[in-house]
C-alpha cells in the first residue's frame, strides 16, 4: 500500500498546519482529496464581493492541488458547501460563478458535483468552501449517457 503524503499550501496551509494542526491535502498514489478551500488570501481576508470569493476560492483549490501535483483537469469529484443567499436556495450568484469556473479551469471535464447549503462555515464572513478529489493522469473520460 502506498503511504499517504500529506501537504501544506504554502502561504495559508502552512500557517493553518501550524496553528490548527492539519493538512491542506493529502496524496495517496495517484489520488489526491483536499481540505475545504475558502476564498481567502494569505493574510486571511476575505474579497468583499461574492464572486471574487468563489473565484479565489478556487483559486486555492488550484494552488493547494499543485503542491500535491494534480491541476483541476484531474479533478472527479467537487464539493462546494455555501451560505445561502435564501433559505430556499443557494442561489443562481452562486451557481453562475460556481459553472463558469468549472469551464473555465476544466476544460470538457465534467466532476461530479455535491452543492451543500449551510448556516455557517469556519471563519466569520465566509460564504463559500470547495473540497475535491483528484486523480492524477487520468485521461478525460468516456461520456456516459
Amino acid at each position: 500500500m502506498t503511504e499517504p503524503q500529506f501537504f501544506a499550501t504554502p502561504g495559508y496551509g502552512d500557517q493553518q498546519l501550524a496553528e490548527m494542526r492539519y493538512s491542506q491535502a493529502v496524496r495517496v498514489g495517484d489520488r489526491v482529496e483536499t481540505s475545504g478551500q475558502g476564498g481567502w488570501g494569505d493574510d486571511w481576508n476575505f474579497p468583499e464581493s461574492l464572486e471574487d470569493e468563489i473565484v479565489q476560492a478556487f483559486e486555492n483549490v488550484e494552488r493547494t492541488l499543485a503542491t500535491a501535483g494534480a491541476t483541476w483537469r484531474d479533478v472527479i469529484a467537487v464539493n462546494s458547501y455555501h451560505v445561502p443567499d435564501s433559505p430556499e436556495t443557494i442561489g443562481e450568484a452562486h451557481n453562475r460563478v460556481m459553472v463558469a469556473q468549472f469551464r473555465e479551469r476544466m476544460g470538457d471535464r465534467a466532476p461530479i458535483w455535491t452543492e451543500i447549503g449551510v448556516p455557517a462555515l469556519g471563519a466569520p464572513g465566509m460564504r463559500v468552501e470547495i473540497r475535491v478529489t483528484a486523480i492524477i493522469g487520468q485521461e478525460e473520460p468516456a461520456r456516459g449517457r
